[in-house]
């Protein structure tokens, strides 16, 4: 029985029961602004519907049971034969066979089909983020395999399919695959082509044995692997199919999972190949350029993961202070904490914006518009992910010590929140990557300025920072060293432009003011008090 002092009021009822997707205004608009109108209703029927499922008390005790229950390896059988598998909890595949079915890998082939994905997948990590890996690398695999027609035509409607098959047996006798990928070594880490692992050709032409190790694999249950290993002609791509067309196991030597500071619902591995059977893609020397398809894929990704994360931060601290009372009145009203949740909520669309316009650039398709992946996709990503981890921890503390607490659930945003950022080409990478694309490639500056150029005289202080931007242009010489400041203004400005074309005005202004500007501080909770910063914290409440 409790005490008679034990009463409990003025605690936060769970954001449960929702529809994820609707109540996400900045998410719900950008979708509608790139959409054709003829799939309206379906393309937002079927994201409500997801949204519904993903705010559902079911699926998000199946998130907390995947985090709470991490795979375990298992060399060996209880006979002793070597097996090599990764065992997941229910929860898991429960997840990630939903994410399957929801259309996260069948993205190339749909109308509107990268953009309908991308807001799927902004959803489907706020759930957990650790199914988003295989999700992933499935989806972005299929570029890659275009480069050879036969292996396409072989692969993608495996790994395009809604079908989740989680045994693991011949991929021909499966309704669908799932992908997982291994670059990185030991000794090289970003620097693949420093890479050890040696490719030998055999007899049928375009089948290798492969020696060597990948110090990450990721998604080391699925049924093939994108590789890159050293072959007679130089570095080159190559499919590792976990299952042989026999039905015998490919030798993929499981050495261990590593033990990560979050996504750890997700199994990462350390892999050996030791005779192991693979097909090339591509032709001998060309891995890089074979592959980097894929990478760019999965940097969209990472993006729209960090989107996720930061919208359910978000999420949670607004509706945390839509409810709490404290000094005679709702938290939320509270001029400082109002700034506060102002600040992250712009944060929050701003990415969002940005997350949506780069898919609906894939499925343009255009030479511009490619041109303008070229240089968005690795801003964007540097950008957007190192926003994440401050954004989680403030929101986390507007809940207080309740935020510091695994029941939650912020404590695992927090964890999540800076992998992002280092997968597929940390900060520096992508940096780099920016220069690349400025210095070799003309027409993705050309196409990045028209972008940007169609919000100008619209905001003087995103007009001054288009300004300074062109400044910092003019000269590329010695640049290196300040990359990373380049690369953060490119994506800034986009993400100006974006918000004062399509956002409402204070939302714009606000974000104008505080990111162009300079009317902001270092820390959340800065903005100009002058700015209408209620109505900016309301478009960002979800509404349950």
């Amino acid at each position: 029985m409790a005490g008679s002092t034990h009463s409990v009021n003025n605690q936060v009822p769970p954001l449960v029961g929702y529809d994820v997707f609707s109540a996400d205004r900045a998410l719900t608009a950008a979708v509608e602004r790139h959409l054709d109108p003829g799939l309206r209703d379906e393309v937002l029927g079927e994201l409500s519907a997801l949204g519904r499922s993903s705010g559902s008390a079911q699926v998000q005790e199946w998130g907390a049971q995947a985090n709470e229950n991490p795979p375990r390896l298992r060399t060996h059988d209880r006979y002793g034969h070597r097996i090599d598998e990764v065992e997941f909890h229910p929860s898991w595949h429960r997840l990630l066979g939903k994410g399957v079915s929801a259309g996260l890998t069948a993205a190339w082939d749909r109308p509107a089909g990268h953009l309908r994905r991308a807001a799927a997948f902004l959803v489907w990590t706020q759930v957990e983020a650790g199914n988003g890996c295989p999700l992933s690398m499935t989806h972005a695999a299929v570029p890659a395999l275009r480069t050879d027609p036969d292996l396409a035509a072989e692969w993608e409607p495996r790994l395009t399919s809604m079908v989740y098959d989680r045994e693991l047996r011949p991929a021909h006798l499966k309704a669908g695959a799932l992908f997982g990928m291994g670059m990185t070594e030991k000794q090289g880490g970003s620097d693949v082509r420093a890479n050890t692992t040696s490719a030998r050709p055999l007899a049928e032409d375009g089948t290798y044995e492969l020696t060597g190790h990948k110090w990450f694999c990721s998604a080391p249950m699925s049924d093939g692997f994108l590789v890159l290993a050293q072959a007679p002609g130089g570095l080159t791509c190559f499919l590792v199919p976990r299952v042989l067309a026999d039905g015998t196991r490919n030798v993929f030597l499981l050495q261990r999972l590593k033990d990560k500071l979050g996504n750890r619902s997700n199994a990462s591995a350390e892999v050996e190949f030791d005779g192991t059977w693979a097909r090339r893609v591509g032709e001998e020397g060309r891995g890089v350029r074979t592959i980097i398809e894929m990478v760019a894929a999965t940097r969209l990704d990472c993006v729209l993961g960090s989107a996720g994360l930061m919208r359910q931060a978000v999420a949670q601290a607004v509706h945390h202070g839509t409810y709490r009372e404290v000094f005679g009145g709702k938290l939320a009203d509270k001029p400082l904490m109002r700034n506060v949740l102002a600040d992250l909520a712009l944060e929050s669309e701003a990415a969002t914006t940005l997350a949506l316009r780069l898919a609906a650039a894939y499925d343009d398709g255009g030479e511009q518009e490619r041109a303008l992946l070229r240089i968005a996709v690795p801003a964007a990503k540097y950008w957007v992910t190192k926003r994440c981890p401050p954004v989680a921890v403030e929101a986390a503390e507007c809940l207080g010590g309740n935020g510091y607490v695994e029941e939650s659930g912020l404590p695992r945003l927090v964890r999540e929140s800076p992998l992002n950022s280092i997968w597929e080409g940390a900060g520096n990478v992508q940096a780099l990557d920016v220069l690349r694309a400025l210095q070799r490639e003309p027409g993705a500056l050309d196409a990045y300025l028209r972008e940007v150029g169609q919000a100008r005289g619209a905001d003087h202080r995103l007009d001054g920072a288009i300004k300074n931007l062109l400044t910092d242009l003019a000269d590329l010489e010695g640049v290196e060293g300040r990359a990373r400041r380049l690369a953060e203004r490119l994506a800034l400005v986009l993400q100006g432009s974006l918000l004062v074309r399509f956002a409402p005005p204070q939302v714009a202004d606000a974000f104008c003011a505080a990111r162009l500007g300079g009317d902001g501080g270092a820390a959340f909770g800065t903005l100009p008090h002058t700015l209408d910063l209620a109505s900016v914290v309301e478009r960002a409440r979800p509404v349950a």
